[in-house]
């Protein structure tokens, strides 16, 4: 998974071997052998590659692209793969999209749409807390 993912961001980057190898202090053949599988960088350089990439460090060990259909995201972005709406329109939140935004059971979320970009869900007490803090800057 990890050579795969590293072939892949680079090449998003547009970057040559030789290029991304500069960026994290390494040669060009120590890259090559993490991109065909033959090694793997340290924990140090593993991060400064996912650094150097934006995107998390556990992403560029592990995410798997056939799971969403999706490349790697940014750092700060997910994508948590596709639900289905039910006939009332409900739809089950992914437990990995609860578990990174601390959604549980009971919560209130409050839904938010715009014509272009779609909709968002944001918990009903950040979305308080936003207001309070714009009342108060008035």
């Amino acid at each position: 998974m990890f050579n795969d993912n590293l072939t892949a961001l680079r090449k998003m980057k547009k970057l040559s071997q030789e290029e991304l190898a500069e960026q994290v202090g390494v040669s060009r053949q120590t890259l090559s052998k993490w991109e065909t599988g033959e090694s793997l960088p340290d924990i140090e350089k593993a991060k400064t590659l996912a650094d150097f990439l934006e995107v998390t460090l556990d992403d560029l060990l592990s995410y798997n692209p056939n799971y969403t259909g999706m490349p790697i995201p940014p750092k700060g972005k997910h994508a948590f793969g596709i639900v289905k709406v039910g006939e009332k329109g409900q739809i089950v939140i992914p437990a990995q999209a609860r578990k990174v935004f601390g959604i549980c059971p009971g919560d209130n979320l409050f839904v938010l749409g715009d014509d272009s970009q779609g909709l968002a869900l944001v918990k009903e007490s950040d979305f308080l807390s936003l207001l309070d803090m714009m009342r108060n800057q008035k």
